[in-house]
């Protein structure tokens, strides 16, 4: 259990006095040291960016556009919870390493690939160390220099992320080791861009599109809390940090944010932000789409379409939709979808390799 912070009695008597929405306690990382808790953090506003003091600034004035806009989206919604189902990968612990970036680029692109392929159970766990300790370390970024959101997409986009199998996280700088055949265990994203609007960020959420990444200026009341809406009251700036927005509430007037400081923080890794609180909506990042190409594991072929026309035949695979055989040979093709037919009349899994969504090469398990 972690130790008292001598200053949480302070604090929650100010909360107390304030009538503030959120409620402050013992966390993971409220007895830690000013040096430690910025470990936690890792977010550096990058070329062309805002600064995290014009960030917050452009909360207030989107939030003031915002609240006069008309209103084409639900009055709430969660990704945790879309008719009984949650889309949302489980939390993770970034440690003491200054890799936010990564670890809230990851959830974003988990997140996404698991909402438009309609699949809350797709084993979507991408690799946080190959985006820091190769991606950003060849940047000249380590644990203590942070990072920024856009080389973490372009990362997704070329060379793509392994899984985390492929390269496990340890905080603490570390050298690059991928396994052996990372090149055939990427997943790549298709395009992504920035969103300044809120009320199109919660159309974003709501829409069947995923979930976005966002940065936020940290102040020292933010390490203690532990439930309800949370808005900036006291103590100091720490630094900057970047999250997984997975919903929004209008009616509690909050963001709704999965962060990367393990399940004993907050309110079980998660936490609500007020609207224009400490630059949360200033910018947001979304992913455009997931590239479908690489290898899948142990998929179930549930069914399959041909018309009669040259090698065109279709699979449907049980979380990932439909899948065209790739019509390049006819040796090839035609010894896929023998393989295909088997494995769906058997009931047998596959591997296969797909590449832009054509199967490429097939072992029937």
């Amino acid at each position: 259990m972690p130790r008292e912070n001598p200053g949480l009695a302070e604090l929650q008597a100010i909360l107390k006095h304030e009538n503030a929405t959120w409620e402050a306690g013992v966390t993971e990382l409220s007895a830690l040291s000013a040096d430690e808790r910025v470990l936690r953090l890792g977010y550096r506003p990058g070329p062309g960016e805002e600064s995290l003091e014009a960030r917050i600034e452009s909360s207030r004035v989107n939030l003031t556009a915002a609240m006069a806009a008309a209103v084409g989206y639900p009055s709430s919604y969660d990704l945790r919870n879309v008719g009984g189902k949650n889309f949302i990968t489980p939390i993770r612990n970034q440690g003491g390493c200054g890799s936010c970036v990564a670890f809230g680029t990851a959830a974003t692109v988990e997140g996404t690939q698991r909402v438009l392929r309609g699949d809350p159970n797709l084993a979507a766990d991408f690799s946080e160390a190959q985006l820091f300790y190769c991606i950003a370390k060849s940047q000249g970024r380590n644990c203590a220099n942070g990072w920024w959101v856009g080389p973490a997409l372009d990362g997704f986009k070329n060379p793509g992320i392994v899984d985390e199998a492929c390269f496990p996280y340890t905080a603490g700088d570390q050298n690059c080791k991928l396994c052996s055949d990372w090149q055939n265990r990427v997943t790549k994203i298709t395009a992504w861009h920035t969103i300044t609007n809120p009320s199109q960020m919660k159309e974003w959420l709501s829409g069947g599109k995923g979930p976005l990444a966002t940065c936020f200026t940290v102040y020292d009341d933010f390490f203690s809390y532990r439930s309800g809406v949370y808005h900036h009251v006291t103590g100091g700036l720490a630094g900057g940090h970047c999250v997984c927005c997975v919903g929004y509430d209008d009616t509690q007037r909050c963001w709704i944010c999965k962060n990367s400081w393990g399940a004993g923080w907050g309110d079980s890794g998660f936490f609500r932000i007020a609207y224009g609180d400490c630059g949360i909506d200033s910018t947001m990042w979304a992913v455009d789409g997931i590239e479908a190409t690489g290898w899948q594991y142990n998929k179930r072929v549930i069914g399959l379409w041909a018309i009669d026309q040259t090698r065109n035949a279709w699979v449907y695979v049980d979380g990932l939709g439909w899948r065209k055989i790739s019509p390049d040979n006819d040796n090839i093709f035609f010894s896929m979808l023998a393989e295909l037919v088997l494995a769906k009349a058997a009931a047998r899994p596959v591997n296969f390799h797909e590449v832009q969504g054509t199967i490429k090469q097939v072992y029937v398990l």
